[in-house]
């Protein structure tokens, strides 16, 4: 009967330590923990508008015309639509979301002084939802309208994302870095009209 017993729990053992190893292997690749002690630090200029073609040469003996004249100059700053202060939510978070209109027309969403943890699948999104403090704000964001703007470049420093042209910034009031793997806020800002 012992003997019986010894090559029954042979097999059990193993197919134990077996799904044991895969349950960890997955749980890793899952939560993907180590990504919550490697910083990645980004440092994108503030954005400008997108190049307009050089004006065409004038013969040496021609004035030049008003319009060479203007696209000599230089191109203007970005004016910000809109900014807020990001606040923590599941981690610490720090910086300023803007909301920027460039001379061109486009729209770019920057992030400045970022500061917050790593972690899988983030990104950034723009939303219509209220901005609330605690636990009461970590899920609020994909409640309501919100548009991806893509993966979070860096977990800090300072970072530019374009807006489709097709989206309005006028229909959205707070930005969130956003964890799409647990539906869950790292930090959100509050949009204020500028």
């Amino acid at each position: 009967m012992g003997r019986v017993r010894r090559v029954l729990s042979k097999p059990l053992v193993a197919g134990l330590l077996a799904l044991a190893v895969v349950a960890v292997g997955a749980g890793l690749y899952w939560f993907q923990p180590w990504a919550l002690w490697q910083d990645e630090t980004v440092s994108e200029a503030l954005p400008a508008a997108a190049d307009t073609p050089a004006p065409a040469e004038t013969p040496s003996n021609a004035a030049p015309s008003d319009a060479a004249a203007a696209s000599a100059e230089p191109a203007a700053d970005p004016k910000t639509l809109a900014s807020g202060g990001l606040i923590s939510h599941e981690h610490t978070t720090s910086g300023t979301a803007k909301v920027l209109q460039l001379a061109d027309g486009s729209h770019v969403l920057r992030l400045e002084d970022l500061d917050t943890s790593n972690g899988p699948d983030l990104r950034v999104w723009l939303t219509d939802a209220p901005v609330k403090e605690g636990k009461a704000g970590w899920g609020v964001f994909d409640d309501g309208k919100y548009v991806s703007l893509g993966k979070l470049k860096g977990n800090k420093g300072d970072q530019n994302y374009a807006l489709p042209a097709d989206v309005d910034p006028a229909d959205f009031s707070s930005v969130s870095i956003w964890c799409d793997r647990f539906d869950v806020s790292f930090g959100a800002a509050e949009l204020g009209r500028a």
